[in-house]
């Protein structure tokens, strides 16, 4: 799905030898996808956690 053309060609190429070489290029795609995603999440959670922490000790 989140191919280049020529990824794309090879991967349906080798899905119609029996190969699964296709499915694995679009798991290992969206794996690094996923990664921005994640650390700018865990970067706000982090931030979040320690500014709620130190609005609590200014009490």
């Amino acid at each position: 799905m989140a191919q280049c053309p020529m990824c794309r060609m090879s991967a349906e190429s080798n899905l119609e030898h029996g190969g699964t070489m296709g499915r694995g290029l679009n798991k290992g795609i969206l794996y690094i996808l996923s990664l921005p995603y994640l650390l700018v999440l865990t970067l706000g959670i982090v931030w979040y956690r320690n500014k709620k922490r130190n609005a609590q000790e200014e009490l």
